[in-house]
């Protein structure tokens, strides 16, 4: 079609009240008058600060009580791992800071952990973000600003150099300024589509010594079957029956009255699930029959919610292994809003499809005989964790750029780009304030995690400390 006519085609009516793009630039950079771009350099704690540690307990409310010890003890264990079990006390700190008041989909724990590669139901490896758990409606900042943190704490306890771990947050900022831009010239569709591909990924990577190792990982990781990798590590035989297999205090059987607890309810638990899956998804589920399940801990943040492993077998050598995992309210909740989805599952499923480039097709959400609500996905599937503690500096500021571009394809999807690009501008004026943001705040966290570990020498908090 000539371009004479595509233009006339957008000055119809249909697009009148639709802003331009150009449009969108000027209200973006505007928000500069309301909310300067330096602003967000600033982290000053408040006079009534809640105590972090208090802060712990009330994210302790409702969790499994036996395994309030074993989050304790992986916050415990560094200034890193204590800020990714802490993202309530972060979003206790980041209401009160300033924004421009630009909302999107927010994924509530944006710390570098979050981000891996993982298979797409078209075989394909996309890098992304992997647990939404908190997503939510809410400013943009609050994402970016938990991320670049993240950068600065992860290189202090990997003994990187401050210069290093400022690289790394201005790599990281820089790289969500100038995708944001970049989406905000592509089509509506085109955004939609867009995804970070692990073999493109690799081949801009310029350390050869990390490029062939993280090839490695992700051969390695395709290569592998639940058959032969995941069911002879979690599964043996008890008789005639299969049982997944116990490693107390991280993989237990819940009980009932003192008795192995694998409830009817599961079948409820189930068909309700069932039900919220594409009829072409529920074929193929319908194709396996539940066989166990056991309360299987993951992570920091999620320690102590009611987080299940689920085998399912389709034959007696065809394995399938789901996660069902319990779907609180967000921590970005009291201070964004509530959830316009009544069932927190149905929320966190809705933020996945929302963020991720590609999600799970076995994705959907349930409600638990206790009216717990929950949402359920494959266990694993072709997903390369990164491994932060054996980041080079080089790497570190490989994987800030790959995680501040996917955070802006993320936000993207759901929100304006060209608005939050025409606030961001070209120059590195907001960079440098996340910096300098993001080396208070990580001084904060540290000074948080020596308060948790004063509470547990004084006897305070019980901790477990897991064997390697």
């Amino acid at each position: 079609m000539p371009a004479s006519k595509v233009a006339e085609i957008r000055r119809a009516p249909a697009f009148k009240n639709r802003p331009s793009r150009e449009e969108l630039l000027a209200r973006g950079k505007a928000l500069r008058e309301k909310c300067p771009r330096k602003s967000h350099a600033d982290w000053n704690p408040p006079k009534n600060r809640p105590d972090p540690v208090a802060l712990v307990k009330e994210g302790d409310k409702d969790r499994l009580p036996e395994l309030l010890p074993v989050r304790h003890g992986r916050m415990l264990q560094s200034p890193f791992t204590f800020y990714r079990g802490a993202a309530l006390n972060m979003a206790v700190d980041l209401a009160h800071l300033p924004t421009t008041g630009v909302r999107v989909q927010c994924c509530g724990d944006a710390h570098l952990g979050n981000f891996r590669g993982f298979g797409t139901p078209e075989r394909h490896v996309n890098f992304d973000i992997h647990d939404l758990d908190e997503t939510l409606p809410a400013p943009w900042e609050w994402d970016l600003k938990r991320l670049a943190t993240s950068f600065v704490v992860a290189c202090r306890d990997n003994h990187f150099s401050k210069g290093c771990a400022e690289d790394s947050v201005l790599t990281c900022v820089r790289s969500y300024r100038e995708h944001m831009s970049e989406y905000s010239e592509m089509d509506a569709m085109d955004v939609w589509y867009a995804r970070l591909d692990s073999e493109e990924l690799l081949a801009d990577m310029k350390d050869e010594e990390a490029k062939r190792l993280v090839r490695k990982r992700l051969t390695k990781e395709r290569e592998r079957s639940a058959l032969e990798h995941d069911f002879p590590k979690l599964v043996h035989s008890e008789g005639e029956s299969l049982r997944i297999k116990e490693h107390r205090p991280t993989i237990y059987h819940p009980t009932k009255r003192g008795h192995t607890f694998v409830p009817q309810d599961v079948l409820d638990v189930f068909s309700s699930y069932r039900e919220t899956l594409r009829p072409s998804t529920r074929v193929l589920l319908d194709r396996f029959e539940f066989v166990d399940m056991a309360i299987k801990v993951v992570g920091v943040g999620s320690v102590g919610t009611r987080c299940f492993v689920t085998l399912l077998m389709a034959g007696e050598s065809d394995p399938l292994f789901l996660q069902v995992k319990e779907a609180r309210s967000s921590v970005l909740e009291a201070y964004a809003g509530k959830s316009a989805f009544r069932h927190h599952g149905e929320r966190v499923v809705v933020g996945h499809r929302l963020m991720q480039s590609a999600s799970d097709v076995f994705l959907g959400w349930t409600t638990g005989p206790e009216g717990r609500h929950y949402y359920i996905r494959q266990l694993r599937d072709v997903k390369v964790k990164a491994i932060i503690e054996n980041f080079t500096p080089s790497f570190m500021a490989q994987f800030a750029e790959w995680c501040g571009h996917t955070l802006a394809r993320a936000h993207a999807r759901s929100g304006e780009p060209a608005l939050i690009s025409g606030y961001l501008g070209k120059s590195d004026t907001f960079d440098q304030a996340m910096a300098a943001f993001s080396m208070a705040y990580a001084d904060q966290t540290e000074r948080d995690h020596a308060a948790l570990a004063k509470a547990v020498r004084n006897g305070k908090l019980e901790v477990l400390i897991e064997r390697q």
